[in-house]
């Protein structure tokens, strides 16, 4: 039995902008087209599709009347709805997100831009699903369990590591997602990720930062600092893997990989109840490439007003990158990057973090000759 192909309907009242996002998604996906809003809904009562891709200037009823129709209809509200249009200024970007749809691309568009984002989309819904069928199934055992109150402890403690372990599963998936696209940095968020316990340790050991830590989940924290750079994922391949520098416009599209994490991280958040460790993977995701000074991204924040998590991932982040190989760079050795981070005390780093940071040098340097051992 094979698998159905998802199916994406596309609604523009222009024939070669339909003809063109066909050709574009025709490969992958079952793809159904309406010249009107009109003929939309009447295609939505035969078929229900996994994306609609909405045009706004259209005859009649323009794509904010159809979304707002869409979603106030139960049998439809849950269909995602990503705008596919000409208008490109920030005002209609704002108002066509604020009225639920969960992205928003301006024509002209790139084919395999667009393909890259209905894939990310996909995905993550089918991660999604798998979560709320899990919770689902959660929900069920846990009323099972009011009838063996004697063993209540034990069982929640196990279904407590299920919940863990699940979400471990859907990190570490969504992780590797983007680390295979990038053939510039294997091992980094594993890497990083103990740069980042490294530095916590250290704080801890100093009693620094007490009060913030206090309010933390460490094991959440850790996890979710797998997902900084998921926003990579919807990053064309010719930016991404490019074997030299990025030209001016090659990196203010690169910095873009941070707010669109944020948004991915949102998107998943919108499903879940609970979900601490998206919210310090949204923090991790938007704020890691912040300077102390800032001249960062991609917000420009400065000294505190960048969150610790942010702070903490931005050594990880560069002490990682000097130390490994790179297609544009040579490998800095562990002195260098000790050095290269002791000189942005202030600057790029938050100063109490790299005075931290060259106290556990030494650790550093011992986890690098186990990594390259395990190598």
């Amino acid at each position: 039995m094979h698998n159905e192909r998802p199916v994406i309907m596309i609604v523009d009242d222009n024939v070669t902008n339909l003809r063109i996002a066909v050709n574009a998604l025709g490969e992958l996906y079952d793809v159904l087209t309406a010249p009107s809003a009109a003929k939309m809904f009447a295609l939505l009562e035969r078929k229900t599709p996994q994306l609609i891709l909405l045009d706004i200037e259209m005859p009649e009823m323009d794509g904010y009347q159809a979304i707002k129709l869409l979603k106030s209809t139960p049998e439809t509200r849950s269909i995602p709805v990503m705008f596919l249009t000409g208008k490109s200024d920030p005002e209609s970007e704002l108002e066509g997100l604020s009225l639920g749809a969960f992205d928003y691309i301006s024509k002209p568009f790139m084919p395999q831009l667009l393909r890259k984002r209905v894939g990310l989309h996909l995905t993550l819904n089918a991660q999604r699903c798998m979560l709320e069928n899990q919770a689902e199934r959660l929900q069920e055992q846990s009323r099972a369990l009011q009838n063996f109150n004697s063993n209540l402890h034990r069982m929640v403690a196990e279904k407590t590591a299920k919940v863990i372990e699940l979400q471990n599963a859907i990190l570490k998936t969504v992780a590797n997602l983007v680390e295979n696209r990038d053939s510039n940095t294997g091992g980094h968020i594993e890497r990083t990720q103990h740069w980042l316990k490294l530095l916590i340790e250290g704080l801890e050991d100093y009693g620094l930062y007490e009060d913030q830590l206090r309010e933390w989940d460490m094991n959440l924290l850790l996890q979710s600092s797998q997902l900084h750079d998921v926003g990579k994922i919807a990053i064309v391949d010719s930016i991404l893997n490019k074997p030299g520098h990025l030209t001016p416009e090659e990196f203010e599209e690169m910095k873009y990989h941070t707010t669109l994490g944020v948004r991915i991280i949102e998107q998943i958040e919108e499903e879940v109840s609970d979900s601490e460790f998206l919210r310090y993977a949204k923090v991790l995701a938007g704020t890691h490439q912040e300077k102390w000074d800032g001249t960062g991204y991609p917000n420009g924040l400065a000294g505190e007003d960048i969150p610790l998590p942010g702070r903490l991932m931005a050594v990880a982040d560069v002490y990682d990158a000097l130390t490994s190989a790179r297609p544009y760079k040579k490998i800095f050795s562990h002195e260098e990057a000790v050095r290269i981070i002791r000189e942005g005390r202030g600057t790029h780093f938050d100063p109490v973090l790299a005075d931290v940071f060259e106290r556990k040098a030494d650790e550093f340097a011992a986890s690098q000759v186990r990594f390259k051992d395990v190598l």
